[in-house]
């Protein structure tokens, strides 16, 4: 398998390219490629609309990590549910997009470590694992001497965790270029253009108008831009229900030459209440973050999140001081009422063919194989995966809460 640049060009789109299609994805990101891939491997000719890269969306800020089990919260059984469901897809799904890529893809099966730094964290690790073990979910409590044999580089002081194998983690830069590809040599057309508008007729949907004014006609529409899903027109105020950008800052850090790796798996930690992570690269960098902010539409770096990040990551591993800043991002989650994603058609009211896939809050990159497969059961009139179903976008009426019973609506952790 050939190793490439996350950042390798595609063929552009030409206008010839561009006709008529059974489902066209508005939103380029992991979500929105790996519907229109998955749908086509089904069968379905699709296309993808989306402008160039943008520097504050999601699926190239964040950091990867494919961790339900360290990251389980009590009412959020059914999320959790989902979220070790599609781990558990990972590698099957990685296999089949670099077959189809002809690229590796950045996937790490090497398990997640996650720290308590203090007593009071220690016992917040303690009643998390009543409820990893109700899930069914691999996760052992170790001694701050075994953190140490996994993880040289803890410091000392750290008061015990828990080792979770399964846990692993995926570089999104490379897999979303992966995805492009793939997509591509399934026959997807890749439209370079912002989705304007939903072009809608007769109670049902025939395409997207883009911001230059083509417009890619199609009998299904999936709406998959994030947190810029709601700036997409063409529908009735109200329609979609509300989504909410949530911020997150982060920083990519680099190994210097000659020196060992600060860690070798994912290293998640609490921190006096404050969630930290770490995830290192096989290539030296490390990714450290992240902050959970609900600022609107800011994005900001700013001192403070820089400095809690730095903080935190020295009080669990201090050599992460030594390590080279090589870049610091900012980006926004699309959230949802209930932090659940909106998955498939909406309910009454709704053009026929209008489907959601948005709201994956900070499970986005998690939730990538299982969205995929949900999205193209959908398109093709099936019902929704069972571990799905809690999710369904028709969950919510226009513009409001969920109707029926989904996941928790107080978040005070972090993105993956």
């Amino acid at each position: 398998m050939s190793e490439s640049s996350p950042e390798a060009p595609e063929a552009p789109d030409t206008p010839e390219a561009v006709g008529t299609f059974d489902a066209v994805i508005a939103g380029g990101g992991l979500i929105g490629l790996a519907t229109a891939w998955r749908a086509a491997r089904r069968g379905l000719r699709t296309a993808v609309v989306a402008p160039a890269a943008d520097p504050a969306a999601a699926s190239g800020v964040a950091a990867g990590m494919l961790t339900p089990a360290t990251e389980a919260v009590f009412g959020e059984e059914a999320l959790m549910r989902l979220g070790a469901a599609s781990r558990d897809r990972y590698p099957s799904f990685i296999a089949e997009v670099e077959a189809d890529a002809g690229t590796a893809a950045g996937y790490s099966p090497r398990g997640t470590l996650q720290i308590a730094f203090d007593t009071d964290d220690l016992a917040r690790l303690t009643e998390l694992g009543e409820l990893q073990s109700r899930l069914g979910l691999k996760a052992e409590r170790i001694t701050s001497r075994e953190c140490r044999r996994l993880e040289p580089m803890l410091a000392p002081h750290v008061r015990g965790g828990v080792h979770a194998p399964d846990d692993h983690s995926v570089d999104p830069r490379r897999l979303t270029a992966a995805l492009r590809r793939a997509a591509s040599a399934r026959g997807t057309v890749l439209v370079a253009d912002r989705a304007a508008e939903v072009v809608c007729a007769g109670g049902a949907v025939h395409g997207l108008r883009t911001a230059s004014g083509r417009v890619i006609e199609a009998g299904r529409v999936v709406l998959a831009a994030g947190a810029w899903t709601p700036d997409i027109g063409g529908l009735p105020e109200g329609l979609l229900p509300p989504l909410r950008p949530v911020k997150g800052q982060l920083l990519r850090l680099r190994t210097p030459a000659g020196q060992e790796p600060v860690v070798s798996r994912t290293v998640r930690g609490l921190v006096k209440g404050a969630p930290v992570y770490l995830v290192p690269r096989p290539d030296g960098e490390v990714v450290l973050g992240a902050t959970q902010e609900e600022m609107g539409r800011d994005t900001r770096l700013t001192a403070g999140g820089v400095y809690g990040l730095l903080r935190d990551a020295h009080e669990l591993v201090p050599g992460v001081s030594e390590l080279e800043i090589a870049e610091a991002c900012v980006g926004l989650r699309p959230g949802s009422p209930d932090n659940g994603p909106l998955l498939g058609p909406l309910g009454a009211g709704a053009p026929e063919g209008l489907h959601l896939a948005t709201g994956h809050h900070r499970h986005g990159v998690l939730l990538t194989p299982a969205t995929a497969d949900a999205m193209a059961a959908a398109l093709l009139g099936e019902d929704l995966p069972a571990e799905a179903r809690p999710f369904a976008a028709a969950r919510f009426g226009p513009g409001e809460g969920p109707r029926t019973p989904g996941t928790n609506t107080r978040d005070e952790r972090e993105e993956p």
